[in-house]
């Protein structure tokens, strides 16, 4: 009686123990990185390589410009900037404009009303047209495997040696694209930014490090490079409108039997959101797009040149977000019960728990063991390039970002909610002192703030300010 007694207690954490019986598999696959073979094409660095850059723009002038000093900045000179500017109202493209009467490299790519403000995909698709028709990439000499596609945000912020780390990624003829770190800039700006970085170093530590080795990288929208011979696969819009068009994109070439890479030695910054309801809504945005990209599963399970661990791969990650839901389900049915007796029979909780449900007190020393494995794991990736966080700050942080990641529960509803009701749009997330777009196209100026306060409360998360 008392093992079905301790049984019945333990289902309700059973979708919680998946996740991290998963994790823990995930971490141990990432300490094993996959190198590169020596076939294919022959890389030698970042040189061999044709690197355009394609920043999508929406009233971008606050930061287009800094970001193109950064990226011509560059020692390659291999490399060109294409600026698409989806319909901008402020002076987005008389600030390219200005860059590209001034350095050939970068060239502006304007859209306008009706066919601007579709999306990110539908802009991103402009500029591979523009790629494929413009005969930028035939002045260059090479063939399409040797051109890389990358995707970075106005706001982007790549490092230095990026080039150089990511270029060997390509040698093997095989990998469609590489997808790089994310970290937040603004990290010390408050507590919400610092678990943005912490959720985004911790994931790419554990899980991109181990689907790298199984060739299933995720891709996101910033930092991500693909080879312009891979895009061509996917024909004639390699982007789709999916409110998540980078994942839908990877799972694309994956369904081809292209091989997508990850490497923690370089990364990009971007900007962290500092207040939570625009956190929500970007979150939303994330979960609602990974249901979508469900219907990629036919042809995940189709694919023959899928070996049977990277199908698993590609479908477990694809159908864990169920997780969250069940998860959610599992705390409803325990928690108030277990509230109640504590509340009223303490004692008999206590003593019941200690005679029958042992197994629930070694699993709460697990969730509790999970704390400082977190924080190690931040404060290692996070001290890679140089001082950033001491580990006492790094635990601190880790134990806020066990309450930090419930954000997930009522995020997973509200985006199931949304897809079954058939919405899906999504308005523009503004950056630091940046005007409200109306409908009528002009800015208006938000009213007086103070400095410390959120430059950007209650506004919906943009598809211009994308994931990883």
């Amino acid at each position: 009686m008392s093992v079905i007694l301790t049984f019945a207690a333990v289902i309700p954490f059973l979708p919680i123990v998946s996740f991290f019986v998963y994790g823990a598999f995930a971490l141990a696959a990432a300490r094993r990185e996959r190198h590169a073979p020596a076939g294919g094409v022959a890389v030698t660095g970042a040189d061999d390589l044709f690197f355009v850059f394609v920043v999508p723009c929406l009233n971008e002038e606050l930061v287009i410009g800094p970001s193109l000093d950064r990226l011509l900045g560059f020692a390659n000179r291999a490399m060109a900037v294409v600026v698409i500017d989806d319909g901008s109202d402020d002076a987005t493209a008389r600030i390219v404009r200005g860059y590209a009467e001034r350095d050939p490299r970068v060239r502006l790519l304007q859209r306008r009303p009706p066919e601007a403000r579709k999306g990110k995909g539908a802009a991103l698709n402009a500029a591979y047209r523009y790629l494929r028709s413009s005969g930028l990439v035939a002045a260059t000499g090479r063939d399409i495997d040797r051109v890389i596609v990358v995707v970075v945000d106005a706001d982007g912020r790549l490092q230095p040696d990026t080039l150089t780390v990511v270029a060997p990624l390509f040698a093997d003829r095989r990998t469609a694209a590489v997808q790089i770190g994310v970290r937040m800039y603004n990290r010390g700006a408050g507590w919400l930014a610092r678990m943005q970085d912490m959720e985004f170093l911790v994931f790419t530590e554990i899980f991109q490090r181990a689907r790298h080795r199984y060739g299933n990288a995720g891709l996101g929208g910033n930092g991500q490079f693909v080879r312009l011979g891979a895009l061509d696969s996917l024909g004639a819009e390699p982007w789709t409108d999916y409110l998540t068009e980078d994942l839908d994109m990877g799972l694309r070439l994956q369904s081809r039997g292209w091989r997508t890479s990850f490497t923690p030695h370089t990364y990009v910054d971007q900007e962290g959101l500092t207040s939570l309801r625009p956190l929500m809504r970007q979150r939303t945005r994330w979960y609602q797009g990974h249901l979508q990209c469900w219907s990629r599963l036919a042809d995940v399970l189709a694919c023959r040149e899928l070996s049977v661990g990277r199908t698993v791969d590609l479908v477990v990650y694809l159908v864990s977000p169920i997780t969250v839901l069940l998860i959610t389900l599992s705390l409803v049915a325990y928690l108030p019960r277990q509230i109640y007796v504590l509340a009223t029979q303490w004692q008999a909780a206590v003593d019941a728990a200690l005679a029958h449900h042992g197994l629930l007190l070694w699993w709460y020393l697990v969730v509790l063991a999970v704390i400082p494995l977190i924080a190690v794991i931040y404060w290692r990736a996070s001290n890679r390039a140089g001082p950033d966080v001491s580990l006492p700050r790094a635990l601190l942080y880790s134990a806020l970002f066990t309450a930090y990641a419930y954000v997930w529960l009522p995020v997973g509803w509200r985006a199931t909610w949304r897809l079954l009701r058939g919405r899906r749009g999504w308005t523009k997330t503004l950056r630091l002192g940046q005007p409200a777009a109306t409908d009528a196209g002009r800015p208006v100026l938000p009213a007086p703030r103070a400095a410390t306060d959120d430059p950007r409360p209650g506004v919906p998360e943009s598809p211009y300010v994308t994931r990883s």
